[in-house]
């Protein structure tokens, strides 16, 4: 199969459901979906519906803007109050709520905050506004981090020096060793995120069967992709097999995309990282190495690093979806004070946000 409709074949659909009724052990197991776009997708088309109640699946930390730490979003929404910046972003950053203000209300205030679709606009801002300096909102996870890397070697190359990277950039295999440590959790398998796959292939998800015995899977984000994904890895419970499966080998390769991760490695090193409501954990983010050290806002404007979680302006219950200990729809505020036209937390922001997949697809 090649075509988007090949992979939403109602007939296909339905024989894959079957075949994974048939294959459900007798007892409840708990699938996480890593990505944010697994999630949407498991939502969007109803899978929920094709499968046994037995069967439990967990949205996790897969959305970079919901996992941005709270003190991140409050130090740019500081730079975004000085005259001297024009902060560059993502068009989903901008509702997300800080501790006592958003980029979008900023901007509403007269903030110089401008929404792109790609890092390397930063470059051109910078270069129209030479009396200001252009910060770029670097988040995101390994699939991200190529284009803002490939930015910022473009501007050391044309000597662009007022054009800065704030770096939110995350590392999907840490954290989800740091929820395999969770005692609070206790997850049947891994749905890996495909977007991320392409860029690190599959030899960093190892240490999952290896020290967890954990089963996980590869995949894509068609109904059958997730439907083959989820029926791979009910084999290697039966089989009592864990390993790490490939469904989406048109695009994951073995060793991923090797150019891409030389890219990274030329800009970035691994370094700890603060995630929303899970803390510190160790080589889970990415920093600017020192040649480039130039363009990395940290350095730029002085500021100083988050030092712990602070606690959320609201009983919001975000961070509790991120790490896997509840569904959106077991917070409180969840479609009553918080909806996607108010949101008081990211995971209801998002495209990604587990919260928004719920409110719109699941009700």
């Amino acid at each position: 199969m090649k075509y988007i409709d090949e992979f939403r074949n109602k007939k296909l659909i339905a024989l894959a459901g079957g075949r994974i009724r048939q294959l459900m052990p007798l007892k409840d197991l708990a699938i996480m979906e890593v990505c944010g776009t697994h999630t949407m997708n498991f939502c969007r088309f109803g899978l929920k519906d094709l499968l046994p109640e037995r069967l439990h699946f967990i949205p996790g930390p897969g959305c970079p803007v919901c996992v941005s730490h709270q003190n991140y979003i409050d130090a740019a929404i500081r730079l975004s109050r000085r005259d001297d910046v024009i902060i560059v972003t993502f068009g989903d950053m901008l509702r997300v709520p800080g501790t006592a203000s958003s980029l979008e209300k900023e901007r509403a205030r007269g903030g110089h905050i401008r929404v792109v679709y790609s890092p390397l606009d930063t470059l051109k801002i910078a270069r129209l506004n030479p009396g200001k300096k252009a910060v770029f909102l670097a988040v995101g996870f390994e699939t991200t981090a190529p284009t803002i890397a490939l930015s910022i070697i473009q501007a050391k190359k044309e000597k662009i020096k007022n054009a800065s990277f704030f770096t939110s950039l995350k590392l999907m295999p840490p954290v989800m060793r740091h929820l395999l440590n969770d005692e609070r959790l206790n997850l049947s398998g891994f749905l890996c995120p495909g977007h991320v796959s392409s860029i690190i292939g599959i030899k960093p998800y190892e240490f999952i069967p290896r020290d967890f015995a954990v089963p996980c899977c590869v995949a894509g984000f068609e109904p059958l992709d997730i439907l083959e994904g989820i029926l791979m890895l009910l084999k290697q419970i039966k089989q009592n097999k864990p390993a790490v499966d490939n469904q989406y080998s048109r695009v994951v390769k073995a060793k991923g995309n090797l150019e891409a991760r030389k890219i990274i490695s030329r800009v970035f090193s691994p370094s700890g990282a603060y995630w929303r409501g899970m803390g510190k954990i160790p080589d889970s983010g990415l920093k600017i190495r020192k040649e480039f050290q130039a363009f990395d806002t940290e350095r730029v404007f002085a500021l100083k690093p988050p030092t712990a979680n602070r606690q959320p302006p609201t009983k919001c219950k975000c961070a509790d979806v991120l790490k896997g200990l509840i569904l959106p729809k077991e917070c409180p505020l969840f479609a009553k004070a918080c909806a996607p036209d108010k949101p008081l937390g990211p995971c209801m922001v998002s495209v990604e946000g587990a919260c928004n997949a719920y409110y719109r697809y699941r009700g």
